[in-house]
């Protein structure tokens, strides 16, 4: 390396040199930066895919065509903010330098470029490389500097006592003790004696003198109570009182003493379906549920993994005095893996690795070695649960898989390996869906309407479907005998009902007939259905104009209208006979609240605001 490539290293965190065409000659940089984990960042690669792999927008192309020193800013698909100088040099080359201005200890503003106060970092490393842990981290600063009891949730192995050290660390607290506590590993009998002491004779095999519990030996500092949902029903009475007076009297005496302390408890069970089985007191539980914080699981927080990878190997080469890293493809390969024992198993495995890797390198195969993938259990639980038409139910189904595999892993080569589709595939397709999102940006107005699309995109389905499975010529006979008592119309009620009660968000299903002068008329409908059979409906004209297209062959879903039984979507398809003639219609009524709540929910799922 070179004194030029060394000191603009000392600057930046990686520096790519390309030919004209954007083909990589040269690629130097720190081990633990990004591109270490990206295939296409190695000499020969192109300066387009190391965008495309890395950044949400890539503006390589642009850059070149200029032909001049540009500094830009890039946004990672982690969330990451990079600087970004590309300038030519006189042999026609190209020099990128980037540099990462995210600190791993984003501000508790929720300025995600600037670090957190010195006195409020934890004093270990603690990766943070996802807006979940950093949303755990403002919530560890809140309360670091305040007695609240904390309780830590989470799944076995997501780093709740590291937490709570964080917390201690960071804290007012951090001059004084920390005592751990695991509330599992005790037996039930020593319990009470190991968190409240005891007095000398208290009982038979008490040490002379007595000894502390871990109460006192938390004065002025943490009390870590782990695997809180272990003790025992009589030990939660006691702790309630410590954390009610914050007093403690040791086994045997009679004389209490005052503690200052902060209690942070953490479970990996629900403590609320215990307290509903009897098995945790309620009252201790709004104790200790003053400030929860919920620990992701890795799984959650793939974005993480390459960082974590790299902090192991740097703790594990240290440890064992090797020079292990891992290929590019082999942290692919971490990233897809469900992870449940979390970041205890990451660790774990990358100890191993690190230990016994005959080469300087982990690739894809040692990997699989020492980390089976197992494949997921294909059950036949359908992903839709209506019917609607293929095609549309094809691309429903495609757009949703890659809006999951890009929020798991927020990588379109990750997404793309999952998917099992090629990285251009998956690149153009969720092209696709991120433009009709951005068509949605434009106003409010468009925003609403992509989303009442979406809406009605379906329910129009459900009413064409709806028209599909009701025989024709039961509805002639209907309308050829209009007794309430027949067959006819006794089985037509009895398959609407099941309808509205198998879809369970549709408020009434109905069947319509028009006269020869344009008047509809209720033929039959669910049991729950407000009009009489053979009662004329006059509605709005949002209603009226749609029932009168699906007359004439064409399906369709109405605005949001208010009739006088209340304010509705509906959504109506012909139904046709064998020779091709529109024998009457089907409506589906949906409640105006229950659109709403569809639109808050698509909101979400597709990152449209409204």
């Amino acid at each position: 390396m070179d004194y030029f490539t060394s000191a603009l290293l000392s600057i930046y965190d990686q520096l790519i040199v390309t030919d004209k065409k954007g083909i990589i000659l040269k690629s130097n940089g720190t081990r633990n930066s990004l591109f270490h984990t990206i295939k296409s960042a190695s000499a020969g690669g192109s300066i387009k895919d190391v965008e495309q792999d890395l950044f949400s927008t890539s503006l390589a192309e642009e850059v070149m065509a200029k032909h001049e020193k540009k500094t830009f800013m890039q946004s990672s698909w982690q969330g990451l903010e990079m600087l970004v100088t590309a300038y030519p040099i006189e042999s026609g080359e190209w020099v990128w330098a980037y540099k990462e201005i995210n600190d791993s200890y984003p501000d508790n503003s929720g300025n995600q470029s600037g670090p957190v106060a010195e006195s409020k970092k934890p004093s270990f490393p603690f990766v943070i490389r996802s807006n979940s842990m950093l949303e755990v981290l403002h919530k560890m600063q809140m309360v670091c500097d305040v007695s609240a009891t904390v309780l830590l949730l989470g799944e076995s192995g997501v780093g709740k006592e590291m937490a709570a050290r964080a917390i201690h660390n960071m804290g007012k607290r951090s001059e004084g003790p920390f005592i751990p506590v695991n509330c599992g590993a005790i037996p039930e009998n020593l319990i009470e004696s190991e968190l409240f002491g005891y007095v000398e004779g208290a009982f038979t095999s008490a040490r002379k003198g007595g000894a502390m519990g871990k109460f006192t030996l938390a004065h002025k500092g943490i009390l870590f109570l782990d695997e809180v949902g272990e003790l025992p029903l009589n030990v939660q009475v006691k702790l309630l009182r410590v954390l009610q007076e914050r007093i403690v009297t040791p086994i045997g005496s009679s004389t209490s003493h005052p503690v200052d302390i902060q209690v942070i408890a953490a479970t990996n069970k629900s403590l609320e379906k215990m307290v509903k089985k009897g098995e945790f007191r309620e009252d201790l539980y709004y104790r200790l549920h003053v400030v929860p914080i919920h620990l992701p699981p890795l799984r959650d927080r793939v974005d993480e993994i390459p960082y974590l990878v790299q902090f192991f190997l740097q703790k594990y080469n240290t440890l064992y005095n090797r020079m292990i890293a891992f290929t590019p493809d082999a942290i692919d390969m971490l990233c897809i893996h469900q992870w449940p024992g979390n970041v205890r198993e990451l660790e774990n495995i990358v100890e191993r690795l690190t230990i016994t890797s005959r080469t300087p390198e982990v690739d894809v195969t040692m990997i699989k070695e020492v980390l089976p993938i197992k494949e997921p259990k294909r059950t036949s639980t359908p992903v839709i649960d209506f019917l609607m038409p293929l095609q549309e139910a094809v691309d429903l189904v495609e757009e949703q898989l890659i809006n999951m595999a890009m929020e798991q892993y927020k990588s379109l080569k990750l997404a793309a390996k999952v998917l099992e589709v090629s990285q251009p595939t998956m690149s153009r397709k969720y092209k696709k869906i991120r433009d009709k999102i951005e068509e949605a940006r434009l106003s409010p107005v468009n925003k609403r309407t992509i989303l009442e699309e979406q809406i009605n995109k379906r329910l129009r389905s459900i009413a064409v479907v709806t028209a599909a499975i009701i025989p024709a010529e039961e509805v002639i006979r209907l309308q050829q005998n209009t007794n309430l008592s027949n067959s006819y119309s006794q089985k037509l009620k009895q398959k609407l009902t099941l309808i509205q009660e198998k879809e369970g968000v549709i408020e009434w299903v109905f069947i319509f007939s028009m006269t020869d002068d344009g008047r509809l008329i209720h033929l039959v409908a669910d049991k729950g259905f407000v009009i009489e059979p053979m009662e004329e409906y006059i509605g709005p004209p949002e209603m009226m104009n749609i029932a009168y297209q699906a007359f004439n062959g064409k399906a369709g879903v109405t605005p949001i209208y208010e009739d006088k039984y209340g304010e509705w979507k509906t959504s109506l398809a012909p139904i046709i006979d064998d020779d091709g003639n529109i024998v009457a219609i089907v409506g589906c009524d949906y409640s105006k609240s229950y659109i709403n709540s569809e639109m808050q929910r698509l909101s979400k799922q597709l990152k449209i605001l409204i």
